[in-house]
């Protein structure tokens, strides 16, 4: 057998993504290099300072039946960093009750699926009874579906819940809650394929499989600091400032990957960026129809970040209905605030029509929303009020896009896709992307005829 060290790989992005099939490649024994050109690891989860605080530039959570990421968290060593929920518990705050702010919860039973979410479903008061019945018939028949069934990929959403009896108010205050979140966009712009997938494996697989974990820590401790010392512990060489210019083939028929001031060769090249950076790198065949990949929409997250003088929310997060608000997590201790004062991060996902309005108008739509939803609020000084903007945070999850979507071979031997937009059968989420690592990997390593068993299936 030839010495592994000998076979060698470049891995050209450094989001989790990339970080999982330079970490795999690497385990197998191949010399991987990873570059980035950002200065940082994390691809688009990832942490910055602002004053004294260390800021997220979104919030990022995470089901427990995400095991793919799970797997990432173990491998770097930060899986007691970001833990799960003991029991799935979500506050769902109303405030367009007639009645005045209403407040229900989406909680799990310690019983088997479906009993699971009955009782929280029974007595969900955003909805009424009819409402709620109709919601475990509809689940019932989501139960039936297979996410992998190409024709579903062609339906939207919320087609297909309007076939099954869910009202609007159903789909705003049950389906869309959770939608928007994990698909970033609304049932109708949302393909059945996906949200099958999600709302199979994340409500109807395992009772536990909905409990959400999210990071008690900086993103970048986990997805910079901790994964770069898994990637060194490996042997992989970390190039960060620093990008691909082109790929080509060598005479000896391996890859040359052309950076700025330096070439390397390579057996394996992986590709682990956004997929119109993966159109521009393409070498000439490499895939049958390139343009595909233009076709592969994005979707845009706004988050809106406050800090108050004071504690104004007591839970770890909740999610609102009769407000543009969607979802709002305490970001304090995890940013190092210290002090009486609180820093909340509301999470706006499918943000298309707010992603480029100025500051000081988000500021003047969401501070007095937040005060609705917050009656604590109403007397706090605003210390700090900022925003991030990730114009293309994910791919769009349209009907067809699953037929755009790549797998991680291409027609070119040695060279691999990977990303969350690659076919992961996911939507864009953290999980999709270590997935596609795995995928990108895997599919290397079987072509250099290496054994190989895949992490969850070695978990398992």
């Amino acid at each position: 057998m030839n010495d592994t060290r000998s076979q060698r790989a470049v891995v050209i992005g450094g989001g989790l993504a990339g970080i999982t099939a330079a970490l795999e490649l690497a385990d197998a024994g191949l010399g991987v290099t990873l570059v980035e050109g950002r200065p940082r690891l994390g691809g688009l989860a990832f942490s910055f300072r602002r004053g004294d605080l260390t800021v997220d530039n979104g919030q990022h959570v995470y089901l427990r039946c995400c095991t793919a990421y799970r797997w990432f968290l173990d491998r770097v060593g930060g899986a007691e960093l970001a833990p799960v929920q003991a029991r799935l518990d979500v506050p769902v705050l109303d405030v367009a009750h007639p009645g005045g702010p209403r407040l229900g919860r989406l909680r799990r039973d310690p019983l088997p699926v479906p009993l699971h979410l009955g009782r929280s479903l029974a007595t969900y008061p955003h909805l009424s009874l009819a409402e709620r019945a109709s919601v475990g018939r509809a689940a019932l028949a989501l139960k039936k579906l297979d996410p992998a069934d190409p024709a579903l990929d062609d339906v939207d959403f919320a087609t297909w819940l309007g076939r099954h009896g869910q009202s609007d108010r159903t789909i705003e205050a049950l389906w869309d809650l959770v939608g928007v979140a994990t698909l970033n966009a609304t049932a109708p712009h949302a393909s059945l394929g996906l949200a099958a997938m999600v709302f199979k494996t994340g409500l109807l697989s395992e009772a536990g499989a909905a409990d959400i974990g999210w990071a008690r820590v900086p993103l970048g401790e986990l997805h910079d600091t901790l994964a770069r010392k898994a990637l060194e512990s490996a042997g992989v060489r970390v190039d960060t400032r620093t990008k691909a210019e082109s790929i080509s083939r060598t005479e000896k028929g391996s890859w040359r990957v052309e950076l700025a001031g330096e070439t390397l060769e390579a057996e394996v090249v992986v590709l682990a960026v956004p997929q119109k950076e993966t159109h521009d790198l393409l070498p000439e065949g490499a895939l049958d129809e390139p343009d595909k990949l233009l076709g592969i929409g994005t979707a845009p997250i706004l988050n809106v970040h406050v800090v108050y003088d004071r504690k104004v929310l007591k839970q770890p997060f909740f999610a609102a209905l009769g407000s543009p608000v969607q979802w709002v997590f305490d970001r304090t201790d995890s940013s190092g605030l210290t002090g009486q004062g609180q820093y909340l991060a509301v999470s706006q996902s499918d943000a298309g029509d707010e992603i480029e309005l100025p500051v000081a108008e988000l500021r003047a739509r969401y501070l007095p929303e937040l005060e609705k939803l917050l009656p604590a609020a109403r007397g706090a000084e605003i210390l700090d009020f900022f925003v991030t903007r990730e114009r293309t945070a994910t791919f769009a999850p349209t009907p067809g896009v699953g037929r755009l979507r790549p797998s991680a071979r291409t027609r070119a031997d040695g060279l691999y896709l990977a990303g969350a937009w690659t076919a992961t059968g996911w939507p864009a989420t953290m999980e999709g992307a270590v997935r596609s690592g795995f995928s990108a990997a895997g599919a290397a390593l079987s072509t250099l005829g290496r054994p190989h068993v895949h992490p969850l299936q070695e978990a398992a």
